[in-house]
């Protein structure tokens, strides 16, 4: 078992990160991707997941279930995070994946994300979902 090291330059998204989990509806999703845009400041989705792994007792306050890679997948390993999941709405393909379409959650509206010092999210297209699609297939 490996063990990770945590830098103070991620680990100062930590606060930021978990405030805009905070603000994903119960049955939608978002992408460890689309959190670090929202936050901004050279967060990325490694940083995102970093955060969401080290949460500990405040699990129980950060919807941690509802952040999924950009596939619709489930990164984590020997949680309930599917039940979880299911239990809030959110439906699967048969292949096991978050039917990112009907779930996503588009993000913090322009004024919250403002008052707080976030961005919002560019509006997502149809053609966005296909190049994510085709992007995946190559690897």
């Amino acid at each position: 078992m490996s063990t990770i090291t945590i830098t103070m330059h991620e680990r100062r998204f930590f606060e930021r990160i978990y405030q805009v989990v905070e603000q994903v509806p119960r049955g939608q999703v978002s992408t460890y991707g689309d959190i670090a845009i929202i936050v901004g400041g050279g967060c990325d989705a490694r940083i995102v997941g970093l955060a969401m792994g080290d949460l500990g007792p405040r699990a129980a306050k950060v919807p941690w279930q509802r952040i999924i890679n950009r596939s619709g997948g489930i990164s984590t390993q020997g949680s309930n995070q599917r039940e979880l999941l299911v239990a809030e709405g959110v439906e699967f393909d048969e292949k096991g994946k978050v039917r990112l379409e009907r779930v996503r959650w588009p993000g913090p509206g322009a004024e919250w994300a403002t008052k707080h010092g976030f961005q919002p999210l560019p509006a997502r297209t149809s053609k966005d979902d296909e190049e994510d699609k085709s992007q995946l297939r190559l690897f």
